[in-house]
């Protein structure tokens, strides 16, 4: 608003006419007609009468002013908003991020006590620098050892139990243990049906090899021997077929005729005709005689094992049958193992836990001898020599203090531009520093509603300026770009694409034709002129506080709609 201003000419005319209006003295002749002397006298007179007066007209005028101008404002004024444009032309923009966090040291360790205990010795104070591997106190307790010794017991446990039900889980299948026939074959659950562990299924045997026992005199001791040759005879076949000696075993038989005999184990191959319980002999040749054993003997399977479920279940597939011939680890059946499957589980996860309690009671007794587990500063020490602490005691404190760590929060719009090794400026309560970007997490924290990325930042502390604990303020230059195309922020509007749905940013051009590149949108919640300008798609760079960066869709020169300015509003 604009203030009148009274000229002393002005002031004479309206104290005059005032004057006239009042019936009071006659308004003084021209100043020509005036000699000096009285023109002088005159003007002081009017002003001593009519002061007052003068002074109420002028108040009361501004104050009306005043009144008109603040009515208008606050009934939003019945006058044309004023249209604000800004051309595109050229700049640069810095864009930064800044923000507040805390300064902690980099690495930090605690020794915590989980049993109680009496404190024997303190080998530091609060505030010394250590290296790792520094000596740092003795507490006794003997609850420690009891908890690693009672832990390992119960590791022990949990691995023996997760063995078995592997050893179960393995047994799931039931297989061949060797290659030969199975006989006496049992009566076998149906598919589907139960089954319980230990169920006999058959008998398998080693048929392709046979075995025969013979006792022979102590006066052949020396002519029989491992690996000899000999000839089988089997009367029910009568058929003499080649064997050897598998074994000579020095055993004292005594026959009822008083003669010395020991015993040799004879194998054969079965040449498929043979089998358990035949009559044979085995008779040796050696250094030009024939020795025959001291009476017959019966053929053996060479190997013979009852085969039997180990676990329980439903059966899901058998296929044994009566003297079927099976080779080595053919499956015969399989049972279904589901509860066999939630054990196992169970018992890995209890297995996990108990050897997490053996390495947290052993991490607690190696720390009644505690030794510095890094160099840095002690700035935690809350135990003194003969102490009695409880259990799940802080005891001590160390931190590397020659690297402090900020956290700080990227938005979505600057992530992009933030990599690691960039130089960061941090404040802390008046000091400056200079840090780098140590890593950038791309996994966000919604703040507000808002996607956050954390960026850590890195600051040598060597000389211990900084300190733990403390707030700071960190920025560093997010990108720059030079030489480009600029508007206001508040000219570049969002909305719908028409054609997509998804957000378009635009820019309204005033211009007499539409431009080729001109979209139609919906102006009604945007505030923006209907005539005269037209919506024209932009690609956005980086932005700052006030400017944004105009990659793509409107030349240098041309004018943009910012915003309205109505009755000192704006719109």
């Amino acid at each position: 608003m604009s203030e009148s201003v009274i000229t002393p000419a002005a002031e004479e005319q309206q104290a005059a006419a005032l004057a006239e209006q009042g019936g009071g003295t006659p308004a003084p002749p021209p100043e020509s007609e005036q000699k000096p002397e009285k023109k002088k006298k005159q003007r002081k007179k009017l002003s001593k009468k009519q002061k007052r007066i003068i002074t109420l007209v002028v108040v009361l005028a501004v104050a009306a002013a005043i009144v008109t101008a603040l009515s208008k404002f606050l009934s939003g004024g019945e006058g044309e908003a004023e249209i604000m444009t800004q051309p595109v032309g050229y700049g640069s923009i810095t864009s930064t991020v800044e923000g507040s966090g805390t300064a902690k040291a980099k690495e930090s360790k605690a020794i915590n006590i989980t049993t109680a205990g009496t404190v024997l010795d303190v080998f530091v104070n609060e505030g010394d620098q250590v290296q790792a591997g520094t000596k740092l106190f003795t507490i006794d307790s003997p609850n420690a050892r009891t908890a690693v010794d009672k832990a390992r017991q119960d590791v022990e446990a949990r691995q023996k139990e997760v063995d078995q039900l592997i050893e179960a889980g393995d047994n799931l299948t039931v297989r061949a243990e060797f290659a030969g026939k199975l006989i006496e074959v049992k009566d076998i659950p149906e598919v589907g049906e139960e089954i319980g562990s230990g169920t006999p299924l058959a008998t398998l045997v080693d048929d392709r090899t046979l075995k025969l026992e013979q006792y022979y005199s102590y006066a052949y001791e020396s002519d029989i021997y491992p690996g000899q040759s000999v000839t089988v005879s089997i009367p029910a076949v009568m058929e003499q077929l080649p064997g050897r000696v598998a074994e000579v075993n020095k055993v004292s038989r005594i026959s009822p005729e008083g003669s010395r005999l020991f015993q040799v184990m004879i194998e054969l191959t079965n040449p498929g005709t043979l089998g358990a319980d035949m009559a044979a002999s085995a008779v040796i040749e050696a250094n030009g005689q024939t020795i025959y054993p001291y009476e017959q003997g019966t053929l053996k399977y060479n190997r013979s094992i009852d085969v039997a479920t180990k676990v329980s279940g439903k059966v899901e597939w058998e296929h044994i049958l009566n003297y079927m011939d099976v080779s080595a680890g053919q499956e015969l059946m399989r049972i279904t193992g589901d509860k066999n499957d939630v054990e196992l589980y169970n018992a890995r996860e209890a297995l996990k836990t108990a050897e997490e309690d053996l390495k947290k009671a052993e991490e607690n007794l190696a720390n009644l001898n505690a030794v510095a587990p890094i160099s840095g500063t002690v700035i935690g020490l809350a135990i003194t020599p003969g102490m009695e602490i409880q259990a799940n005691t802080a005891v001590i404190s160390i931190a590397d203090t020659t690297t402090i760590q900020v956290t700080a929060q990227v938005d979505e719009r600057n992530i992009s531009y933030i990599k690691a090794g960039m130089f960061v400026d941090i404040n802390q309560w008046g000091n400056t520093y200079s840090g780098f970007v140590e890593t950038v997490s791309l996994n966000p924290e919604y703040v507000n509603g808002a996607a956050m990325y954390p960026a850590t930042i890195l600051v040598d502390n060597t000389e211990g300026q900084m300190y733990t604990g403390g707030s700071v303020t960190y920025s560093l230059v997010a990108s720059e770009s030079e030489n480009c195309l600029v508007l206001p922020i508040q000219c570049v509007k969002y909305v719908p694409d028409p054609e997509t749905g998804e957000n378009l940013s635009v820019v309204f051009v005033e211009t007499a034709e539409r431009p080729e590149n001109a979209v139609d949108v919906d102006i009604s919640s945007l505030n923006v002129p209907e005539e005269g300008f037209f919506a024209v798609p932009v690609e956005t760079g980086i932005s700052d506080k006030y400017n944004v960066e105009i990659l793509s869709g409107v030349n240098e020169g041309d004018i943009v709609f910012m915003q309205k300015l109505q009755n000192n509003s704006w719109g």
